[in-house]
Order: structure tokens, then C-alpha cells, then sequence
């Protein structure tokens, strides 16, 4: 991934050293299983606890052989003397670099949900904040019933709690290791030292693999990254309608000193949530290509190992920085309620046709001739200005049935949040806030 979209620490857990010493971690951990069976002497074990791999060493000597791990082993076995002959005894290529991805994954796994904690905790409280700030739900984009901006947040923060659980389950399923060999059936390596070089590593083993690991484990944890991407697409697509002139209900942080445009100004863009939806599109992208990955030839061919080198990698790094980009925004953007409510008058009062049809049918008007007469008065409103509460308490089918008092209580927007505390009840999101706090 390109330095702009990397954070120093998941860029840490993606570099070449850091999988090379997880590759040494496994070599030295099967070593350590072959010692306690008396394959390998303490003298030699010794040297191989201390074994170090140089990475300009090892890309010289790829150069030569066009095989990492061999370049690698070369590498590291130049540290190490005589006992160099006891490192990968019994092994593939794979059971090293299947089980230190695993290692590599899980704990860039546990980097991103540390993130993700912190971008819950935020949209939380954004929640809580703005519980009462009133705003118009849209549906197609157009102008439906009153919600909270409240309430909008507590749908993001129980999607963001769905993410998370979706990402522990991606993790436990790619904690596994492989020292099975060339096809998994422990011909060289019994399944008891796969099983200590595991338990020192903190993984399972495998119940049974071939060469490799099986992909759909992997496919599972790119999916899930691809998952969140989209759900933060989601986030940041809806902050963008927010933010445009038009509507004008929310906007991102600004900066006293950014500038918008290089040619206009006066604009304050959302390019931060644009940078979202646009990195997401690389992740879903990469989705594919995980996918694509698990149908390989027999025990393994090869074809999975070149996409992984980049998908790992770029995937992590872009949900790492995305997650932190929009806490960054969640934390620090800038709400207009008065904005909001304006908004909400804007179809002159045609939003609560759906409590006039109501109220019409339970005062006993059949519902198909009530459905005519709100529709009606609700399209007049909204194209001629006129509220329709005026509208349909001159309508003397309406007022047949139902009393002024009654009429203008169609109008009330308590009535459409009336079971918002409910869903935030369910969530666990703290208590209703105080009066006048919600702005």
C-alpha cells in the first residue's frame, strides 16, 4: 500500500521484517518441538534460539534461487553454523508461511478492533448527543417521516457492533497453524509436533490441511474487512448527502487552514468521506480476489500465493486507516439542527400524510377514501406552500370526522420518535438526554 494510506503501526505488522520474523518464530518453534523429542541437541538449540535472518542477505540469495523460502533459510542458516541442518526438519514452504500469516493476520486483526472500539465509542456517543436533534428520514431520497439524528447514529453503532463480532469469528477462524508437509498428511512431521509448535505459537492446529491452509479461512477474513469497508462506504456516502448545499444538515471537521478547492475558495468539500467510499472500492475488490483463491489445483498450486502478497497487506492497511479517518470525522463534525428542522418543514407539512390516513381510518373513513383525500392535500401542500394542516381543516370530509384539536395533533413529530428511547434501550446506549442538551 502507498505510504499515504499507511499508519505506522499496521504498516509495522505488514513489512517484510516483521513476516520474516514471524517465519523465524515458526522455524524456531518447530525446532523447540524436535528438541523435546531429542531430535535436535541443546548445543544446536541454542544457536537456533539466537538465529537471525538478514533481509538484504536473503533478497541476494532469491535472486539466485527465485524461491523466498529458500533464500530464507539460506539466510537464516549462514547465522547459525552446523545447526543450520536442523532448521525446517520435515517441512514445506507452507507450514511456515501458512502458520506465520496466521500469526500476522490475527494480530493485525486485534490492531483494527482496537480501532474499531474507538470508532463505536464515538458514533456512541454521537448517538446519545444527538437522541432528541430532529431531522426528516428520506427514503428513495425523498422526504418521509421525522426521526432523530439520534437514532440515525444507533443504527451505525449496532452495524459497527456487527462488524466487530463478524471480525472476532474472521479471527478465530484463521488462528490456525499448519506443520502437516508437502501434503498434509504428516509424513515427515507427526501431527504431535504440529500440536506443540501450535500451542507455543498460541494457535490451533488445523484439524487437516493439505500443503496449505484451505483459502475459504482467508476468504473469510478479506470478506469480513470488505464488510466493514462497505458499511464505513455507507457511513461516509451518507455524510456526503448531508453535507451538500441543498440539504446542509452536517458537515466534516474543517480546518482553519484547509482549503476546499484550488479554484473555488469558498467550498468546504467532503473529501475525507469521498476517500472512504473510494478505498472501499479496493476492498471489495479484494473480496473477489479472496474469494478467487480458494478453488486451487489438488493439494495447492500457487496461484493464491502472488494475490495474497498484496490483498493481506492493502486490505488491513486501508481498514486500518479508514476506521481511524472516520473517527477522526464522527468526533469532530459539525451538526445544524436549525438546519434539520428547517429541512423538516420543507413539504409544508405533507410528511405526516401517513398519521392523517390513520387518524381518518380510525375515525371510521374507509381507508381507500382517506388514502384519496391526505394524498390530495399532501401533494397541494408540498407544491403550493400551503401547510396542509390549513388544507385539511378545510376539507369538510375531514372535518366530518375528525375535530381541529384533532388535526393538529397529526402534526406533532414527538408522536414519530415517541419509541426512540426503545432502540437505545436495546442497544445499551446510555439514558435520555437532558433537556436542551441534544444541540
Amino acid at each position: 500500500m502507498i505510504e499515504r494510506y499507511t499508519r505506522p503501526e499496521m504498516g509495522r505488522i505488514w513489512s517484510e521484517r516483521h513476516k520474516i520474523d514471524l517465519w523465524l518464530r515458526v522455524e524456531i518453534a518447530v525446532a523447540e518441538a524436535w528438541a523435546k523429542r531429542g531430535v535436535v541437541p541443546e548445543e544446536a538449540m541454542a544457536k537456533i534460539r539466537r538465529a537471525t535472518c538478514d533481509l538484504e542477505r536473503m533478497k541476494e540469495i532469491e535472486r539466485e534461487t527465485d524461491h523466498d523460502v529458500i533464500a530464507f533459510l539460506r539466510a537464516t542458516g549462514e547465522t547459525v553454523g552446523d545447526a543450520a541442518r536442523f532448521i525446517h526438519l520435515g517441512l514445506t514452504s507452507s507450514d511456515v508461511i501458512d502458520t506465520a500469516l496466521a500469526l500476522q493476520t490475527v494480530e493485525a486483526i486485534d490492531h483494527l478492533l482496537a480501532g474499531l472500539d474507538r470508532l463505536i465509542e464515538a458514533v456512541g456517543k454521537q448517538a446519545v448527543k444527538h437522541r432528541d436533534t430532529l431531522m426528516i428520514g428520506r427514503t428513495h431520497g425523498i422526504h418521509a417521516e421525522p426521526i432523530t439524528f439520534g437514532f440515525k447514529l444507533a443504527v451505525w453503532y449496532d452495524e459497527l457492533r456487527r462488524n466487530r463480532a463478524r471480525l472476532e469469528a474472521a479471527r478465530d477462524d484463521i488462528r490456525v497453524g499448519k506443520i502437516s508437509g508437502a501434503v498434509g498428511t504428516h509424513a515427515n512431521v507427526p501431527p504431535d509436533v504440529e500440536e506443540d509448535v501450535c500451542a507455543l505459537l498460541g494457535l490451533r492446529p488445523a484439524p487437516v490441511s493439505t500443503q496449505i491452509i484451505q483459502r475459504d479461512r482467508h476468504a473469510h477474513v478479506i470478506t469480513t474487512l470488505a464488510i466493514l469497508a462497505s458499511s464505513l462506504d455507507k457511513f461516509a456516502t451518507e455524510i456526503r448527502h448531508l453535507q451538500r448545499t441543498e440539504v446542509g444538515e452536517l458537515e466534516e471537521p474543517f480546518d482553519p487552514g484547509n482549503m476546499g478547492s484550488s479554484a473555488m475558495p469558498h467550498k468546504r468539500n467532503p473529501h475525507e468521506s469521498e476517500r472512504i467510499s473510494g478505498l472501499a472500492r479496493l476492498v471489495r475488490g479484494y473480496a473477489v480476489t479472496a474469494m478467487e483463491n480458494i478453488a486451487l489445483w489438488h493439494e495447492r498450486d500457487i496461484s493464491n500465493s502472488s494475490a495474497e502478497r498484496v490483498i493481506f497487506p492493502d486490505a488491513f492497511i486501508l481498514l486500518d486507516y479508514m476506521v481511524a479517518l472516520m473517527t477522526e470525522i464522527v468526533e469532530d463534525w459539525v451538526v445544524y439542527p436549525e438546519r434539520m428542522r428547517r429541512n423538516l418543514e420543507a413539504t409544508h407539512g405533507a410528511i405526516y400524510s401517513q398519521r392523517a390516513l390513520l387518524a381518518l381510518v380510525e375515525a371510521g373513513m374507509d381507508r381507500q377514501e382517506a388514502y384519496r383525500i391526505v394524498q390530495r392535500a399532501g401533494h397541494t401542500a408540498w407544491d403550493t406552500g400551503t401547510h396542509m394542516r390549513d388544507l385539511l381543516l378545510q376539507d369538510d370530509e375531514v372535518r366530518a370526522r375528525l375535530t381541529p384539536e384533532q388535526i393538529e395533533a397529526i402534526f406533532d413529530p414527538s408522536y414519530h420518535t415517541a419509541h426512540i428511547d426503545e432502540a437505545f434501550r436495546r442497544l445499551g446506549l446510555g439514558t435520555p438526554a437532558p433537556a436542551g442538551t441534544s444541540q
